[in-house]
């Protein structure tokens, strides 16, 4: 078992003692989210929007995007348990989706036949309910028998509240309740199997206490055939905590339970069930820990001293886990930042770990021997600027069977359709295997390309660029750029620049068959004289911005826009805008932005601090009123990132970036597009209801607003809705950048 959490100041604890002043907010009756006034008013704006966008070419737009969706060609990603391989695919055939499994030859075939455990189409239609698959936690069964039981997650609209239902994987049935099968009301929280008959919840159903974040606060250990409400409560945590956490560690001879109250998104607390009582692990609440078998991992967040040793923020440190309990201070340095290097994620194997680190936002992969003195070894995969990821296929197989410490390899760029790879770790004189792939003396890897994803577009008509620019304070932000080969530096280019900055999210080289064929590949009028050969036309650029705010350097590149410092984020973003504009690349007409929640917020300040800056904004299920973000939805859970408005001193520097209270008469604002959906329980649609309506109210020209009545935080629960959502935000940008607003 695993538990992460990036950095930041603890949440405010205690009620402000003044509160800062509310501005008058006009529009707070939008908040009312499912009242019938403010459904008529939704339906109103989508009406207006869909008459603007659904035109022909976004018909044919949206086609070519659900076909990219529904291909039945790309790779159906898998979890191993025990023999079988696990799926969750959804087609057009199978819009909510199939649960699905397979052998390991049918799944390296070319026609896998795969063995259909759940089909969420015909449960939704014999319910009634528009179920949303959230995936399903399977029970470890006794040695040497096969998974049995599993508990299956089902939002009824595609929010983050879940029935948790039990299912019989040989029957391919839900267990009856009656016959005490397992089946927990809607609701937020978390589930996990202590055993056969008991399960560890963290839950609001029932009436359970809830935080101030709208999760679980308290956690109970339920026995079949019991009601939460009858369940003893083992765990809680204070209501100005983000959530309660518990789960058991199922691995044979390892048996552990753990609590976790995280304290707001960034720092929390971890206990270790022994003898009866919980037994915190003592480490400050910014670092994260990671447990597998006898070792504890650590990553601080900020620097951490140690009996006088300080490692610094970004590493990652190696104990033995119950010596560290017994008051041990024994760390070896497993991983060190340096000013180019972060570490992104790891996986641990059955001998070995495995470490996904980004070299200025481009992949590394080493593979540590702890055997060896934790030997370091680079795994020779990551070509320049793609994004390659390694983690286990199956750390607890039999070891006999060498798949413990198998790894998957996924493979990804901007124009390079992802692949998945299968390979194995041995120790050993470096040699490598037939596919190659050694990674290097003392580790021997071998590994071999297993699916690979279709090619929606031309990809070598584009070429993928990494360009730096400087922010305000002399900071360099990183950004990649893809175009066409031999773009012309004209200024001309529709151009459409993505980010997010926050939470210490990396936005790295991914490809996209909707991005390739919405905007790479469209194509711009002829226009003569305008400095291209006759009858040329041009596409689309597309740009990804590496702003502070994200982990793409770590958690002090996060740090540097926390709070009073948010502005940083932005002034990279422009940063970046300026640069594609000074380079020729575009130019204010033709440069848009888009962005989602968090980054949603961010251009929802390029709207409101840069427009000079940008021809289109297409603003996302966004953060946009942050005076009253944290009484909104799940938001205060996200005051350790912002700050909070309640506070006086917090008011003052949250309000610079409030888009919602930015707005100014007498601006020349872009073209814009905001966009919600109405089951969206995380940071919900009214904060965009309520900027769209006030920009109407003020008369700002060619606002334009569209709310999805269903598909919960990602706007959309199935590939049709999906392709509807990204379908309307490129065909917006297009039209506003590359031909003009109608």
């Amino acid at each position: 078992m695993t538990t992460t959490a990036a950095d930041s100041a603890p949440a405010s604890g205690a009620a402000p003692t003044e509160t800062a002043p509310a501005p008058t907010d006009e529009n707070i009756w939008l908040e009312d989210i499912y009242g019938e006034e403010q459904l008529a008013w939704v339906r109103e704006q989508n009406a207006r929007t869909e008459d603007l966008l659904e035109d022909a070419d976004y018909a044919r737009l949206e086609g070519g995007i659900l076909e990219v969706l529904d291909s039945t060609d790309k790779i159906a990603m898998v979890n191993k348990h025990g023999e079988w391989y696990y799926n969750f695919w959804k087609d057009r055939q199978n819009p909510k989706g199939l649960w699905r499994r397979t052998s390991w030859d049918s799944y390296c075939s070319d026609a896998p036949e795969w063995d259909v455990l759940l089909d969420v189409d015909a449960l939704a239609a014999a319910d009634g309910v528009e179920w949303v698959f959230h995936g399903a936690n399977l029970l470890r069964p006794e040695p040497g028998q096969p998974y049995r039981r599993a508990l299956v997650a089902l939002s009824p609209d595609g929010g983050d509240a879940n029935r948790y239902r039990e299912f019989d994987v040989k029957t391919r049935t839900f267990v009856d309740p009656a016959a005490g099968g397992f089946d927990l009301p809607t609701a937020k929280g978390n589930v996990s199997w202590l055993d056969a008959d008991t399960l560890l919840v963290a839950s609001t159903a029932e009436d359970l206490p809830r935080t101030a974040s709208s999760y679980a606060r308290t956690a109970v250990r339920l026995r079949r055939g019991q009601d939460l409400t009858d369940a003893p409560r083992i765990f809680e945590i204070p209501e100005d905590h983000m959530m309660a956490i518990v789960a058991h560690d199922s691995t044979p001879g390892f048996e552990r339970t753990f609590a976790v109250d995280w304290i707001d998104f960034f720092n929390h607390r971890t206990s270790v069930l022994q003898d009866g009582g919980w037994v915190p692990v003592d480490v400050p609440t910014d670092v994260n820990t990671g447990v597998h078998r006898e070792w504890l991992l650590f990553r601080p967040q900020r620097d951490w001293t140690v009996n006088g040793t300080t490692y610094a923020a970004g590493s990652l440190l190696a104990a033995d886990f119950r010596a560290y309990l017994a008051g041990v201070r024994e760390l070896t340095v497993l991983f060190a930042p340096d000013p180019h290097t972060s570490l992104q994620s790891w996986s641990w194997t059955r001998n070995f770990l495995l470490l996904n680190l980004l070299k200025d936002v481009s992949s590394e992969i080493r593979v540590l021997d702890p055997a060896a003195s934790w030997r370091s070894s680079l795994l020779d995969a990551c070509p320049p600027l793609h994004d390659v990821n390694a983690f286990a296929v199956d750390d607890e197989d039999d070891a006999e069977s060498g798949a413990g410490d198998d790894f998957w390899l996924v493979a990804t760029g901007f124009t390079t359709p992802s692949t998945l790879t299968r390979g194995t770790l041995a120790r050993g004189t470096a040699g490598g295997g037939a596919s190659g792939g050694t990674a290097g003396a003392g580790v021997v890897s071998s590994h071999a390309e297993v699916k690979a994803s279709p090619s929606f577009f031309n990809e070598a008509d584009y070429e993928v660029q990494q360009h730096f620019a400087v922010s305000a304070d002399g900071t360099r932000v990183p950004y990649f750029q893809v175009a066409a080969r031999g773009l012309v530096l004209d200024g001309q280019n529709p151009t459409q620049l993505s980010g997010y900055g926050g939470f210490e999210v990396s936005r790295t080289p991914a490809y996209s068959g909707t991005i390739g064929r919405a905007w790479l590949e469209r194509r711009t009028a002829a226009v003569p004289g305008d400095g291209l050969a006759e009858g040329h036309s041009r596409g689309g650029v597309y740009v990804v911005a590496n702003i502070r705010g994200g982990g793409e350097y770590g958690p002090s590149w996060h740090r540097a826009a926390l709070q009073e410092n948010r502005h940083r984020a932005y002034e990279d973003f422009a940063a970046v805008a300026r640069d594609l504009i000074s380079r020729g690349v575009t130019s204010r007409e033709r440069l848009g932005c888009v962005g989602g929640s968090n980054g949603g917020l961010l251009v929802g300040n390029m709207l409101t601090r840069y427009p000079e800056l940008f021809g289109a904004v297409s603003c996302g299920v966004p953060l946009l009123d942050m005076r009253r973000y944290a009484k909104l939805s799940a938001g205060h859970s996200w005051i350790a990132e912002y700050g909070d408005p309640d506070l006086p001193e917090h008011w003052e520097f949250i309000k610079t970036f409030s888009p919602y209270h930015q707005l100014k008469d007498g601006v020349e604002y872009p073209e814009t597009f905001i966009w919600t959906a109405t089951s969206d329980d995380r940071v919900g649609p009214v904060q965009a209801r309520k900027m769209a309506a006030r920009m109407l109210a003020m008369g700002i020209p060619n606002v334009w607003f569209h709310e999805a009545l269903e598909g919960g935080h990602a706007g959309a629960s199935d590939n049709r809705q999906a392709a509807a959502l990204q379908g309307r935000s490129q065909h917006f940008l297009w039209k506003a950048l590359a031909e003009g607003m109608a």
